[in-house]
C-alpha cells in the first residue's frame, strides 16, 4: 500500500482500530498508525495533510 491507496488504507485501520474514532486523532499520531498497518510501504515524503485528511475523512464515512 502507498499513501494514495486510500481504501485499502481505510480498510486496514478499520480492522486493526476498529474503537478509534479518527477524528480524534492527531495527524503525527494518524501518520504513524498508518505506516504501522501490514503492508504498507511508502516513504513520508509523499505524504502531506491533504492525504491525511482524505483518508481520515474516508474513514469516518466508513464508520458511521
Amino acid at each position: 500500500m502507498t499513501w494514495e491507496d486510500t481504501d485499502d488504507i481505510v480498510d486496514a485501520l478499520v480492522e486493526a482500530y476498529p474503537d478509534t474514532d479518527p477524528l480524534h486523532l492527531s495527524f503525527p499520531k494518524f501518520q504513524e498508525m498508518i505506516k504501522g498497518l501490514p503492508g504498507f510501504d511508502d516513504a513520508d515524503e509523499n505524504c502531506n495533510e491533504g492525504i491525511l485528511e482524505a483518508i481520515q475523512m474516508a474513514w469516518y464515512e466508513m464508520r458511521k
